[in-house]
């Protein structure tokens, strides 16, 4: 753990504009960016501007002492979301967004058994399509909520006959606990106009128009079906209520 004392004056005057405070009912959540940031999508270099936050149950606005507080804190052991924002977020008339839960296996390892690591690509790519728009990538949202660790355990029950919602369960979860308040807030700071989302979830639609946002209508995002995961999304449709397109194995 670093235990930084002092902030010179000339990082300051860099980081200043940089970092804005949202006041929250527990606190306050600390957004930083944007920040140029090149991303290989299929072979080809697109720029994004990134945003990170922090969730914090201080409501100071002193930057220096923000950011000495920060380095007395070990932040890599927590959890911390952020958004990749395409073209004119802020003003373009129709933008697309996507709430992403992090997927350790899928999203780093390229598992097939979900499509997280498909969605996450390709939603980006459909962002950068479209021109404007911009992608909340979830860091508490793991396995639904349970966190990695239990997700390990309800992986092995899956290999046991469960499918994915028996197995939280059975962990003492419920099937999807995750919660995406503070994503909100952040999309509140970046953008006032509507916004299309791109999920098959309707809890996301929901979360999304019961906290107030403008909603101009839903995108669906299936695709990259093959054995491994055929079962996994079903049940999504048939025990979690995801909105059914077409999810068929080509080897059908």
């Amino acid at each position: 753990m670093t235990d930084i004392k002092f902030v010179p004056k000339e990082a300051l005057l860099v980081l200043k504009d940089k970092i804005k405070l949202i006041p929250t009912e527990e606190g306050s959540i600390y957004l930083v960016g944007p920040i140029r940031l090149p991303i290989n999508l299929f072979g080809e270099t697109i720029i994004f501007q990134w945003y990170c936050w922090l969730n914090s149950k201080d409501e100071g606005h002193d930057l220096k002492q923000i950011i000495e507080n920060l380095s007395s804190a070990n932040l890599a052991e927590y959890q911390q979301s952020s958004v990749l924002v395409y073209g004119d977020f802020e003003q373009s008339e129709e933008a697309l967004i996507r709430m992403h839960s992090i997927c350790h296996t899928g999203d780093i390892f390229g598992s097939k058994r979900c499509d997280c690591g498909y969605q996450l690509k390709q939603s980006l790519q459909m962002i950068a399509d479209h021109g404007s728009g911009a992608l909340f990538y979830l860091a508490n949202h793991e396995g639904r909520g349970i966190g990695l660790f239990s997700k390990a355990m309800a992986y092995i029950l899956q290999e046991n006959g469960y499918d994915t919602v028996e197995a939280n369960e059975e962990l003492g979860f419920v099937d999807d606990s995750r919660n995406y308040s503070d994503a909100i807030q952040v999309l509140r700071v970046l953008r006032s106009k509507p916004v299309k989302l791109m999920t098959n979830n309707p809890k996301k639609l929901v979360a999304l128009k019961e906290a107030g946002m403008m909603v101009s209508g839903r995108t669906p995002l299936w695709g990259d079906v093959s054995e491994f995961n055929e079962e996994y999304l079903q049940t999504k449709i048939k025990r979690s209520g995801h909105l059914e397109e077409e999810v068929t194995c080509p080897n059908d």
